[in-house]
């Protein structure tokens, strides 16, 4: 399967004092051995570089903008990025109105109009409550990853 990951899954993957790390890495590490792809869209590069950069008063990292390009350099490293193209936009006027998406969900909106237009048909995400109303794809919790093979 093809397999978006969720910038939260991102984020804690980057935090080893966080809670919720070792479920991040470890589903990171095993849904690739068991033959899944997994893949990124610029989105969340952005929405990585956003929260990483942001004081950690601010529920932010807080960390440089120096390590945040490298954390990124790592990230195009691991994951197929895929491209931006022309057919997001309509899928996402799609879904936005389909399913009545209001204020920040729209962001999460975006997110699946670019897994339907590149056939990724499940993400890997922390928040699959966001998600549940788009039944276009099935969500994975990472913490479910792991205590499957635990």
């Amino acid at each position: 399967m093809r397999c978006l990951v969720d910038s939260n899954v991102l984020l804690r993957s980057v935090q080893p004092s966080h809670a919720m790390y070792g479920h991040a890495t470890h589903a990171l590490a095993a849904l690739p051995a068991k033959g899944n792809e997994l893949v990124i869209v610029a989105q969340n590069l952005i929405e990585f570089w956003a929260v990483a950069t942001r004081p950690i008063v601010n529920n932010g990292l807080g960390i440089t903008t120096s390590d945040a390009a490298n954390e990124l350099t790592k990230l195009k490293r691991l994951f197929t990025v895929l491209p931006e193209t022309e057919d997001i936009l309509p899928h996402w006027e799609r879904l936005v109105i389909k399913y009545d998406v209001i204020g920040k969900q729209s962001h999460g909106a975006r997110l699946v109009a670019a897994m339907t237009v590149h056939n990724a048909t499940h993400l890997l995400t922390f928040n699959g409550a966001h998600f549940k109303r788009f039944t276009e794809i099935v969500t994975i919790n990472p913490q479910d990853i792991t205590e499957e093979e635990n």
